[in-house]
C-alpha cells in the first residue's frame, strides 16, 4: 500500500466543507440557475416566434431531446478527459445560451438554440453529477443529496428572480444579467473543482467508454426513471389536479408544486448526513415508504389541505431518492463513472420529459386522482429491488 493511500485510508471523514465540494456545488447552482431563469423568459420567446401551443411544446420536447442526445456523448467524454474537464467545457459553452436565445427572430434559429441549450444543460448535468460522485470518493462521505438542493436552490433564484427582472428591465436585459451572473459562477469554481483526469490506461481502455452490455446500469436507469415519473407528473400535472378535481383557486393550485419543492429542498440538504448514518438501502427504502404515502394521499385526498399534505410528503420522500440512484450509478464496478452516470441519467429524464404527455392523455380517460395512485405502484418496484443501492455507499466507505 502506498504512503497516499495509507492516508486516505486512516483519515477521518472529510471535513464537512472543502474546496472541491463548494466547486461541485457552484456547478449544481449554475446549472439550475439556468433552467430557472429560461422557465419566466418561455412566453416572451413564444410570442416572440409566432408559437401555438402545440408549437410551443415541440419546441420543448427539442430541448429535452437535445439533453437526451448529448448525455451519453458527455458520458463517453468523461471516460476519456475526466468529469472536471467535461464539466467545465459544457459550463462554458451553456452560459451565454440564453442570451442567444434571446436574439433568436424565426422557428429555425430558435429550434437549433433550444436543442443546443438542451444538450449543454444535459451534459453539464451528467459531467456534475459525476464530478460529485469523484469528490464523495475524495471526502469519503455524501454530498450528492446536497449538490442537487443546490441544483433546485439555483432553479428557485433564477425563477423567482426572472420574472421581476424581465418586467422592470427588458427580457434584453435580463438575459445579460443572466449570463454575467452565470459567467461569474463558472469563474469562481473554475480551480476548485475536484480535478479527476482519468489514469492514461483507462483513457484509452475503450470499453469503459462504451454503452454498457453489463445490465445493472440499466437496472439503476430503470429505478432512475421510476423515481422521476412522479416528479414530473407533480411538476406538470399537480396545479391542473389540484384546479379542476379539488376545485382549488388559481392561487392555492400553485401550492402543490409549491409544498413539493420547499420539502424536497429541505430534505436534500439534510440527506447526506441521514445517508452517512443510515446507509444507501436504508434511506431509499425510508424514502419510498413515505413517497408512495405521499402520492396515495395525494390521489385519494377529499380536499386541497389534504392533498397539500400530500404533495409535501411526496417531496420529502422523492427528495433523496435521485441522489442515491445517481450515486450508485457513478460507482459501479469496473465502469467509468461517467457511462454509469449517462445510461442512469438520461433514462432518468426521459421520465420527466416524456412521462407528462402520456399521463395527459391517460389522464383524459381516467382523471389525475387515479394516475397519482397509480405512480405510487411505480415506487413500490423501486422498493422491491432496493438492494441495488449498495453500489452508493461505494463512493465513501
Amino acid at each position: 500500500m502506498s504512503q497516499s493511500e495509507i492516508e486516505k485510508a486512516t483519515r477521518p471523514l472529510g471535513s464537512y466543507l472543502t474546496k472541491e465540494r463548494a466547486g461541485v456545488a457552484l456547478l449544481f447552482l449554475m446549472n439550475g440557475f439556468m433552467i430557472g431563469s429560461w422557465a419566466p423568459k418561455i412566453p416572451e420567446f413564444a410570442s416572440r416566434l409566432g408559437l401555438s401551443e402545440k408549437e410551443l411544446g415541440l419546441m420543448i420536447l427539442a430541448f429535452g431531446l437535445g439533453s437526451i442526445i448529448m448525455m451519453p456523448i458527455a458520458g463517453s467524454q468523461i471516460a476519456r478527459f475526466g468529469s472536471s474537464t467535461v464539466s467545465k467545457f459544457a459550463a462554458v459553452l451553456l452560459t451565454p445560451m440564453l442570451f442567444l436565445l434571446s436574439l433568436t427572430g424565426d422557428v429555425w434559429t430558435g429550434a437549433i438554440a433550444i436543442s443546443l441549450f438542451g444538450g449543454l444543460i444535459g451534459a453539464m448535468d451528467v459531467a456534475m453529477n459525476a464530478n460529485a460522485v469523484a469528490t464523495e470518493k475524495h471526502m469519503r462521505r455524501a454530498i450528492m443529496s446536497s449538490c442537487h438542493a443546490f441544483w433546485s436552490l439555483g432553479g428557485l433564484l433564477g425563477a423567482s428572480s426572472g420574472g421581476f427582472l424581465i418586467q422592470k428591465l427588458g427580457v434584453f436585459n435580463h438575459s445579460v444579467i443572466v449570463t454575467l451572473v452565470a459567467a461569474l459562477m463558472v469563474v469562481l469554481c473554475w480551480k476548485i473543482v475536484l480535478h479527476d483526469a482519468p489514469h492514461p490506461d483507462e483513457a484509452k481502455d475503450e470499453t469503459r467508454s462504451r454503452l454498457p452490455r453489463s445490465p445493472l446500469p440499466w437496472l439503476i436507469g430503470v429505478i432512475a426513471l421510476f423515481c422521476m415519473i412522479p416528479e414530473g407528473a407533480i411538476l406538470d400535472w399537480g396545479a391542473l389536479y389540484m384546479r379542476n378535481e379539488l376545485g382549488a383557486s388559481v392561487a392555492l393550485s400553485g401550492f402543490a408544486f409549491a409544498g413539493f419543492s420547499l420539502t424536497m429542498a429541505i430534505m436534500r440538504f439534510a440527506g447526506d448526513l441521514i445517508r452517512d448514518r443510515l446507509g444507501a438501502v436504508m434511506t431509499l427504502r425510508i424514502c419510498g415508504t413515505i413517497a408512495i404515502c405521499g402520492l396515495a394521499i395525494i390521489g385519494l385526498a377529499p380536499n386541497t389541505t389534504i392533498a397539500i399534505v400530500g404533495f409535501a410528503l411526496a417531496g420529502i420522500g422523492i427528495s433523496n431518492m435521485v441522489p442515491i440512484v445517481f450515486s450508485a450509478a457513478g460507482n459501479l464496478p469496473g465502469m467509468a463513472a461517467g457511462v454509469g452516470l449517462s445510461v442512469v441519467t438520461t433514462m432518468g429524464y426521459s421520465g420527466i420529459l416524456l412521462a407528462p404527455s402520456v399521463i395527459g392523455f391517460v389522464a383524459e380517460h381516467t382523471g389525475l386522482a387515479s394516475i397519482f395512485l397509480a405512480l405510487s405502484g411505480f415506487l413500490v418496484v423501486v422498493l422491491a429491488v432496493s438492494r441495488l443501492a449498495r453500489h452508493a455507499d461505494g463512493a465513501h466507505h
